[in-house]
C-alpha cells in the first residue's frame, strides 16, 4: 500500500491485478485499486474532483479528470475516512498511476490539491 499526506489529508492506495477480467492475448490487463482518504486536519473538507495520470510500460500516458470519486463528492469531518474501489485497464502488464484530488476546506472555503501517491500496476507473474 502506498500512502502520502498533504495538508492533513492522507491518501492510501492498494492496487491489485484482476486476472479474471484480463485478456493478455488481446492486450487487456485490468487492475483494481482501493483508496482510503483520511482527514487528519482539524477542519472539515470536501473532495470536489480528481485528476489521474495513468502510464503503461509502452510509454502511453492518459489523464482522467472528473468530479468527485465514483459519483460522490464526500465530506470528511476531522478524523473521518472515505473508502472506495475503482479499476483501470492497461494495454500492458505493467504501469503506474498517480494524481491529485481537489479538496475544499469547508471552514475557510479554500481549495487545495491533495496528492495521490504514485503506485505500480504490475501483473504478479512479472514479479517472479
Amino acid at each position: 500500500m502506498e500512502t502520502i499526506s498533504t495538508r492533513g489529508i492522507r491518501v492510501s492506495v492498494h492496487p491489485a491485478f484482476k486476472k479474471e477480467h484480463s485478456e493478455p492475448k488481446q492486450g487487456q490487463f485490468v487492475f483494481s485499486y482501493e483508496v482510503i482518504i483520511k482527514n487528519e486536519s482539524h477542519q472539515p473538507v470536501q473532495l470536489l474532483s480528481r485528476h489521474w495520470y495513468i502510464f503503461d510500460s509502452s510509454g502511453v500516458k492518459r489523464e482522467v479528470v472528473g468530479d468527485g470519486v465514483i459519483g460522490e463528492q464526500p465530506i470528511l469531518e476531522p478524523g473521518q475516512e472515505h473508502h472506495y474501489q475503482s479499476w483501470c485497464p492497461l494495454m500492458t502488464d505493467m504501469g503506474s498511476m498517480s494524481g491529485t484530488y481537489t479538496m475544499k476546506n469547508l471552514e475557510s472555503g479554500e481549495r487545495f490539491e491533495a496528492n495521490i501517491p504514485k503506485f505500480q500496476l504490475i501483473a504478479p507473474y512479472k514479479l517472479s
